[in-house]
């Protein structure tokens, strides 16, 4: 049983803008899910759905078997929010932000949790600090230690790593896969495409409201994964000849390489007979790579498709 299911959810607001149209996710237990979308998509607003934040105007949600409406203190005390907006008591500490938002879901105090927690995000030497005082990365942190203080099965995270330093961003990920290995779901909207791409086990695609695509990682690389081989040429080409029309090549500006795309799941990739072509027509090259589409350019190519 998934432990997050979203069924036919629309929201549309007060002013008639239709923020998601009728959507339908399961979300696997222990499973990393990323949702990818351009800004204005709707990852907020769905991510604000799920953790019963945002009214739906239609449709429902589960999460850990709950209605996240009629049962929203069982479902919500599963969730962990870490959203894109930093809200913490500036004057505070991070030890009694974790401790109280603890608290705040009926958990006993346990110093020892909130010790470790405040450790693995490298946020123990800040812990009596006031929040205030705290760069942009370690108050995103804060936030993190949180959203974890009341041991959640399932953590969403907006935009996590917005405003955080590279180092800081590998340490954080180190933590998400901690988490995940300890059994949290974890849910994240990102802009750095690439942490997607090593991060997640799915992908969701939403684009205007709507999911576009939901897929295995590794499947939709596969599926949607172009090839290209580029060939470095020994001597200037002023135009593909006619006789290689067929194989769609493009040529680089500088007339020095010539690219060839082809579809990695077709059952040839033509590369043989293109050889075969090149040298009939009297075309010499020094080098060749091949390149596979990267996460990036298969999102780009399925939001503007």
């Amino acid at each position: 049983m998934p432990i997050i299911s979203v069924s036919n959810l629309t929201k549309v607001y007060a002013s008639g803008f239709t923020a998601l149209k009728n959507i339908n996710l399961d979300i696997e237990r222990g499973e990393i899910f990323a949702l990818l979308g351009p800004n204005g998509a709707g990852k907020t607003t769905l991510i604000g759905a799920i953790c019963g934040l945002v009214m739906p105007s239609s449709g429902t949600v589960t999460v850990g078997g709950y209605d996240n409406i009629e049962n929203y203190r069982e479902a919500r005390s599963l969730i962990g929010l870490v959203p894109q907006e930093l809200h913490t008591d500036a004057w505070e500490s991070p030890f009694a932000t974790a401790s109280f938002s603890r608290g705040l879901f009926g958990k006993p105090k346990n110093s020892a949790l909130i010790e470790k927690i405040l450790k693995d995000l490298s946020l123990w030497d800040k812990r009596k600090s006031q929040i205030i005082t705290l760069s942009g990365g370690m108050k995103r942190r804060v936030m993190i230690a949180k959203a974890l203080a009341h041991e959640p099965q399932i953590l969403f995270l907006d935009e996590p790593t917005a405003g955080v330093d590279v180092e800081l961003r590998k340490a954080m990920w180190d933590v998400v896969r901690e988490l995940r290995d300890a059994g949290v779901t974890i849910i994240l909207t990102t802009h750095y495409i690439e942490e997607a791409e090593e991060m997640a086990d799915r992908v969701g695609v939403i684009n205007k409201g709507e999911i576009v695509l939901i897929e295995d990682k590794k499947k939709l690389m596969q599926k949607l994964g172009k090839k290209q081989l580029s060939l470095h040429l020994q001597q200037k080409l002023a135009a593909v000849p006619s006789s290689l029309a067929t194989y769609g090549l493009e040529l680089s500006q500088d007339g020095h390489e010539l690219v060839y795309t082809y579809d990695t799941k077709g059952e040839r990739t033509g590369i043989t007979t293109l050889m075969n072509d090149l040298r009939q027509a009297g075309i010499a090259f020094n080098d060749l790579n091949t390149k596979q589409s990267s996460l990036e350019e298969i999102f780009v190519s399925l939001v503007h498709a």
